[in-house]
């Protein structure tokens, strides 16, 4: 991670080295035109464009690492959903003595598990990353808008410039047919007097024509010297067109990246958790039906011992039935041997035959 810091902090310290450097680019492209009008020409050739091409290519592909680089922070995600997903070494220990307890206890780590730092800690680092690249962005916008209005307006003064060259190449052409004339006469004419005239005509409108085609050079030389700051104008604004354009890339995948991270595994966290439930849910429901089913065996015991013993119940009355008539037989006999022994008595009794 720490790796990652230093990557993010060297980043910086190019994007900075590329923005001074685009800076300084544009302020000597804007400021050819300045010093044209005053006659003095800047060497926008040796402006270093393409040092600032090549820095800028360093800057992106460190940036565009340092996005590849977020996916060790996303890899610490792997470790947490992996250890959703098993046992810890304490809960396996525990297992061995107590599968419940070691479930139960994988169950309370699960509920409280959470992995919103991370996130956070992700969300962050791609912000930081996202305000990188949206500063150059706003940087290469706005150099580009000065380019753009800076070559808008080299441009017109080109086109002015041409317009006058036109007009003094036109005027240098309208006095060749004047001066050849005059030449011609002057060698023809005879008379000294006469000759002179000519000669000082001549002269006159040679002057006048030196001056045209001297300024037809000046003005050839300043359309010649516009036209290149214009071509350079429209190289950098090219090139200012293609690395914004490079920025927005990285800047919507950062983001998109980013987004679609936060919510998957946000999600992936709730279905971990949510399956987690559903297998507590199903263990119970296992614990019930097993429960119903020996409370079933159980009411099945209770009826089939009722029964057995309303049979045993019911079979005992025979032997109940014996013994009762038994009972009965002998009180029976008993009766009968009281009754035989009483009427001896009696008889006795009533005829005094006591003794006999």
């Amino acid at each position: 991670m720490s790796n990652f810091e230093a990557q993010i902090l060297e980043s910086e310290k190019q994007v900075r080295v590329a923005q001074d450097k685009i800076t300084a680019i544009t302020s000597v492209i804007e400021s050819a035109r300045t010093k044209a009008d005053q006659g003095i020409e800047i060497d926008v050739e040796n402006a270093t464009l393409e040092d600032v091409h090549k820095h800028t290519d360093v800057m992106n592909a460190n940036i565009a690492e340092l996005i590849m680089g977020l996916d060790d922070v996303t890899a610490a995600f792997s470790k947490d959903f992996d250890e959703m997903r098993t046992k810890t070494g304490w809960e396996s220990f525990v297992g061995i003595f107590s599968s419940g307890k070691s479930e139960s206890l994988r169950q309370e780590r699960l509920r409280s598990a959470t992995i919103d730092d991370k996130l956070q800690d992700l969300i962050s680092k791609s912000d930081v990353i996202v305000k990188l690249l949206q500063g150059q962005l706003e940087l290469l916008n706005g150099q580009k808008a000065k380019v753009e209005t800076n070559l808008s307006a080299t441009l017109t003064d080109r086109e002015t410039t041409v317009a006058e060259l036109e007009a003094v190449r036109r005027e240098v052409a309208a006095m060749d047919p004047g001066l050849i004339e005059l030449e011609n006469r002057i060698s023809v004419e005879m008379d000294a007097a006469a000759r002179t005239r000519l000669e000082t005509e001549l002269a006159g409108l040679n002057a006048k024509h030196n001056a045209l085609i001297q300024d037809e050079q000046v003005k050839l030389a300043r359309s010649q010297t516009l036209e290149r700051y214009i071509e350079k104008g429209k190289t950098w604004v090219d090139s200012l067109t293609n690395q914004a354009a490079t920025q927005l890339v990285l800047i919507n995948k950062l983001q998109t990246d980013t987004r679609q991270r936060v919510v998957l595994y946000d999600a992936l966290t709730s279905s971990l958790k949510t399956a987690q439930q559903q297998d507590v849910a199903h263990r119970i429901n296992e614990i019930g039906v097993k429960t119903d089913q020996e409370a079933q065996a159980a009411m099945a015991a209770i009826g089939s011992a009722t029964n057995a013993k309303m049979a045993d119940m019911l079979e005992a009355h025979e032997g109940n039935m014996v013994f009762a008539r038994k009972i009965l037989e002998e009180k029976a006999r008993a009766d009968e041997r009281f009754a035989r022994r009483f009427a001896a008595i009696v008889e006795k009794h009533d005829k005094s035959s006591y003794g006999g």
